[in-house]
């Protein structure tokens, strides 16, 4: 009998290789039909029933092989394997451990193991099986990509380089080596060797996700302008064809109307999180609504020495506690900076999950009976967006750290004003809109300014001349607005554009521009990074802020107001393009405000010519300053609180969300 066992086995086996798979299923079952718990025929039956994409059956077999012989270190890992096409991740994480139990250095446990783990955002987790068969074999290269994917999300970019390096070693045309580096070298504000990784795949691969819009930004961040105006056109385009070539935040420089960047996000969520995620989680996170103090979560992988940090901070701080309950949710690096500890401090919990996947960051906060998550990443870096896709509160809210819609169902409102966010471009929002009576914008009106400004010397200005400044990055600068600025120099003797130093590929591109331009490069002078006191004192060396277009000024034209210097906008059509306006307004100086390049161009000129309206300008924005809305911080937190309570109410009441604006408070 045994030798008849074995030999039906050999020939179910033999027809299985050739891809008989009617004949090798007829042998399996007649194994089978013998010895019910045969795990070869198991194993090899429930492989070949994966093979025919029947994974339902091909786990219950495989799970019997695995019983039958759990000494088999192939069936756990293949179990393995069909549960996670099945999405079932922790049930094929068991699996793939008792194979590595049996085999510890078991190849395809190891890898899918660790891709199941990356899957999971737990990297840390991920890496050290990575490293074991790393060490097996130096060179295997899905392992090395895996292992480029894991550093990236940990941040360790000079690992991902090195590994990146050693995949072109073998394979100087890996398209996905290329782009993994340029991501790191983009991190590493390496931005022209970015480029030139990036221009790498995608001259082997230009269809690969996100990466026309990385290549794009990182030209841009150089300020490299050649064949510029056709690249952009090329991305619009294709993000209008529904093409998925770049992340949301990529396009935020060049995106030309709301509609776009709809359409952009759209794509973007499809491609990111399986279809029906968003559906299939949120019901059963929705809990009974109650009467009690809100609960409400702030997420973020920002909450350090960063611009979202200074601006936000302070309306934490105020929130009031009689009413509202706060939660901290960091996936972020703790740079044990002391913006990092003041903000820890703020809320009433505080959760670093960096280690922990999005699924059970859903669930904690699920547990927690969270009644708003409020996202204050949106698409830009280290987002996580998988953790609300998993809807763990029932109201969930988009503010401040995306000029934009997030295109996704899970989203339920996003924060805005009636100048950023017009209520009639509701739809091309995927969120409500709610419009707070000012402006979106929180400031921290606690923020001290050191007495004294440094020397023109000690930060390369000259001794005499009019000083236009923009310290925005590099890659909001495009070549219509620096157009506009050469004339003004050319207009004005003896004046300098003073602009935020990037990398040394800008500068040199920024100074040949200059030149092409009729203007001494001398005349642009680059201002080092220093520490947030320093950098807002150093404003009082400039005589006017001209902001950017299509991208304004954020964060940074609310320092240049918080420091006394006036800042010259241009109304756009995005979002990121009207948040200068929607700052001025709520300084109180909408005279600022233009709706064209040439009224821009003309407005700075008149200003830059006229001392006395200058002046006149400087002092109504230094008598604004304490009393206006924008430096208001508990104003503008009552409005938020009046949006949270607005939108709970509405909850509770089982309305679905609908767009608004919140009422003004009365001054205290």
């Amino acid at each position: 009998m045994a030798q008849h066992i074995d030999d039906l086995l050999r020939g179910a086996v033999a027809a299985h290789q050739v891809g008989d798979r009617t004949q090798a299923e007829r042998l399996y079952r007649l194994v089978l039909a013998t010895e019910k718990r045969n795990p070869d025929a198991l194993h090899f039956l429930g492989l070949l029933r994966a093979e025919n994409g029947q994974l339902d059956e091909a786990a219950q077999l495989l799970a019997k092989a695995a019983r039958a012989n759990p000494r088999s270190a192939d069936t756990h890992a293949n179990l393995g394997r069909v549960l996670s096409l099945l999405n079932r991740h922790h049930d094929a994480l068991h699996s793939y451990e008792k194979a590595l139990g049996v085999d510890p250095d078991h190849p395809a446990a190891l890898i899918n193991a660790a891709g199941t783990l990356l899957n999971l955002n737990l990297s840390a987790k991920a890496l050290p099986l990575l490293d074991r068969l790393l060490g097996r074999q130096p060179q295997l290269p899905i392992a090395l990509h895996n292992r480029c994917v894991a550093l990236l999300d940990l941040q360790r970019y000079d690992g991902v380089v090195a590994d990146a390096d050693t995949l072109l070693s073998i394979d100087p045309k890996d398209a996905e080596a290329w782009y993994k580096k340029g991501i790191a070298l983009s991190a590493l504000r390496r931005h022209d060797e970015a480029f030139k990784a990036f221009d790498a795949a995608y001259a082997g691969r230009p269809g690969l996700p996100g990466l026309e819009g990385r290549r794009l930004q990182a030209k841009l961040f150089i300020c490299d302008w050649t064949d510029i105006g056709e690249e952009i056109a090329r991305l619009r385009r294709h993000v209008q064809d529904g093409q998925n070539v770049t992340t949301p935040f990529a396009l935020l420089s060049v995106a030309r109307s709301p509609a776009e960047q709809l359409r952009c996000a759209q794509t973007y969520v499809k491609n990111t999180y399986p279809t029906g995620i968003e559906k299939a989680l949120s019901s059963s996170a929705r809990r009974t609504a109650h009467s009690g103090r809100v609960r409400l979560a702030y997420l973020s992988a920002d909450f350090r020495d960063h611009a979202m940090a200074y601006a936000i901070t302070r309306v934490l701080e105020l929130h009031d506690r009689n009413r509202f309950e706060t939660v901290g949710v960091s996936f972020g690096r703790d740079d044990e900076s002391a913006a990092r500890a003041r903000i820890v401090r703020a809320f009433d919990r505080f959760l670093d999950v960096r280690a922990s996947a999005d699924a059970a960051v859903a669930a904690e906060l699920s547990a927690l009976d969270i009644d708003i998550c409020i996202d204050l990443c949106g698409f830009t870096t280290n987002n996580r967006a998988g953790i609300l896709a998993r809807r763990p509160a029932p109201l969930q809210v988009a503010y401040v750290g995306f000029p934009g819609t997030l295109g996704a169902a899970y989203i339920d409102y996003v924060l805005g004003d009636r100048i950023v966010t017009p209520s009639d471009e509701q739809a091309f929002y995927a969120e409500r809109i709610i419009q707070l009576p000012d402006t979106y914008w929180p400031t921290d009106s606690t923020r001290q300014i050191p007495g004294g400004a440094p020397s023109r010397a000690e930060v390369g200005l000259p001794d005499r001349g009019f000083v236009f400044c923009c310290f925005n990055n590099n890659y909001k600068i495009v070549p219509a607005v620096f157009d506009a600025w050469m004339r003004l120099l050319g207009a004005v003797n003896g004046s300098v554009l003073w602009l935020l130093e990037g990398h040394e590929a800008a500068r040199e591109n920024l100074t040949a521009a200059a030149r092409a331009r009729g203007i001494d490069p001398t005349r642009l002078v680059f201002a080092r990074r220093v520490p947030m006191s320093q950098y807002l004192a150093q404003h009082r060396l400039a005589d006017l802020f001209l902001d950017t277009l299509p991208y304004n000024a954020h964060s940074t034209c609310s320092d240049a107001l918080w420091a006394g210097l006036p800042v010259v906008t241009c109304l756009g059509e995005t979002f990121a393009g009207r948040v200068g306006a929607s700052l001025l307004h709520a300084v109180g100086l909408p005279e600022l405000i233009t709706r064209t390049l040439d009224e821009y161009e003309a407005l700075a000129l008149r200003l830059a010519r006229e001392p006395g309206s200058l002046a006149q300008i400087k002092a109504k924005l230094m008598a604004n300053r304490d009393t206006c809305p924008l430096f208001d911080s508990a104003r503008t937190t009552r409005h938020i609180e009046a949006a949270y309570t607005a939108i709970w109410e509405r909850h509770r009441r089982g309305e679905p969300p609908a767009g608004f604006a919140i009422d003004p408070v009365a001054p205290a």
